[in-house]
């Protein structure tokens, strides 16, 4: 029985275990079915990087203020973080990466930055 490549229907020849008929076709039949979750991915790293850079220009130091509404005026994206911590006292922190902010009162933020 001849085995067929899924991606271009030509027969494979080769070892029993082959399943593509090249390594372009691999590739191909691949990059195919892995595009709309590779895409998911860069689109969700490329905007906690923007969050991380927008942090880190208002917070070159170790802790500031600022205000919700800036963040959203440089494009933040509340719903995008890396990690959330809570002190013992209940505090909760959202952190991208390094940089976090704890909300506030009055529409403020904390900004800080974990070493």
């Amino acid at each position: 029985m001849q085995k067929m490549c899924p991606e271009c229907g030509d027969r494979i020849i080769g070892r029993i275990d082959k399943k593509f008929c090249s390594d372009g076709c691999r590739n191909t039949y691949n990059n195919r079915n892995n595009k709309d979750a590779v895409n998911l991915i860069r689109n969700t790293n490329n905007k906690l990087r923007k969050n991380w850079r927008i942090l880190e220009q208002l917070n070159p130091e170790q802790k500031t203020k600022t205000t919700r509404s800036k963040l959203l005026q440089l494009g933040f994206d509340f719903k995008l973080f890396t990690s959330i911590y809570t002190t013992k006292a209940g505090t909760i922190y959202y952190f991208v990466y390094n940089q976090g902010y704890l909300p506030l009162e009055n529409d403020f933020l904390a900004l800080v930055k974990r070493e």
